[in-house]
């Protein structure tokens, strides 16, 4: 099962695999350390290898997830295989990277661009980045140009393939029409946060749907419950931050949340499915553009989400009885 990357013609698996997880906690401006809990480099290894192996073509990350070490990671577990996949990765948050994890503010200037896709290079290893994505979601319009006039420049010199922004806002996602490198916008899409203006763009403008957050931060495993908690102090679905929708500042899952996944549990787990594969199984059947990029720690993680390509989309039926369900 695969995808096109929009006016690319750059095929893909229908899914990819996010590595924000396998680059580790970091220290936030405001001291605060966050991340996805911690990981061991192992198994991050073995999960991108499963994914290789389970048919996933396409795997994402940035280069301040770990403040530099999830790129690091990718690049040793794809390793002479890289050829056989197409990596997508973010530039646009500064960090230091010089093992200590610290994460600074945002920046868009023109050189920083420049120097971030040469050490992003560096620490995948290798000579092109197929998908490079700006990760400043609010960035102004005028600074936005200004960023698209160097992805133009890395273009022509060959050190990118294509580019995208990621971003959840409809006008910044439009910015860039016209340009012939510009081909996907990343944003965020799932069963419970849909996303039809966003949708409606890259459809009408061919551009691929690259779905972050695709499993609601993991609450569409089903493995939390109202008994359930996340308790590790650098996971920052535990932290309350505002942008944590399904988790409340205690690392609880929020009850109407729950109550919404038990009201189309069995729709999602049709045919065989797990919960997590229906929910990709949905974003599929959402839109043709789409291409979700769900989390990974854990090879097992890897093959459950892989294996959602041999079930396929939903029905058009079983969409729309979701949308009935959930009241829209």
């Amino acid at each position: 099962m695969t995808r096109t990357l929009g006016r690319s013609g750059i095929e893909v698996s229908a899914m990819g695999l996010g590595c924000w997880a396998i680059g580790g906690p970091v220290v936030w401006e405001d001291g605060r350390t966050m991340g996805w809990g911690q990981i061991d480099d192992n198994d991050s290894i073995a999960a991108i290898r499963r994914g290789l192996d389970s048919g996933v073509t396409f795997f994402d990350t940035a280069d301040s997830y770990g403040a530099g070490h999830s790129e690091r990671i990718l690049g040793q577990a794809l390793g002479k295989d890289r050829d056989r996949v197409v990596i997508a990765t973010k530039f646009g948050w500064t960090f230091d990277d010089d093992g200590s994890r610290r994460s600074h503010g945002p920046s868009a200037a023109p050189e920083y661009v420049r120097s971030a896709c040469e050490a992003s290079l560096r620490r995948l290893g290798t000579d092109r980045i197929d998908l490079y994505q700006l990760h400043i979601g609010d960035l102004d319009l005028t600074a936005a140009d200004a960023v698209a006039e160097v992805l133009d420049e890395l273009l022509s010199k060959g050190l990118i393939r294509a580019y995208c922004w990621s971003t959840d806002d409809v006008p910044r996602g439009e910015r860039w029409l016209g340009r012939p490198g510009y081909t996907a916008i990343q944003h965020n899409l799932n069963v419970f946060e849909d996303s039809p203006a966003m949708l409606d763009l890259c459809e009408r403008e061919n551009l691929a749907s690259i779905n972050r957050n695709p499993l609601a931060m993991g609450f569409l495993s089903g493995k939390y419950t109202k008994n359930t908690r996340i308790t590790s102090d650098d996971d920052f679905r535990a932290s309350g931050i505002e942008w944590v929708a399904v988790f409340d500042e205690n690392g609880a899952p929020r009850a109407e949340w729950l109550a919404k996944l038990d009201a189309i549990r069995e729709i999602l787990s049709s045919n065989g499915r797990t919960l997590v594969q229906g929910a990709l199984a949905w974003i599929w059947a959402r839109s043709g553009q789409t291409v979700p990029i769900p989390g990974i720690k854990t090879a097992a993680q890897a093959e459950e989400n892989a294996g959602a390509m041999q079930h396929g989309p939903l029905t058009a039926e079983q969409v729309a009885e979701i949308d009935s369900i959930l009241g829209r």
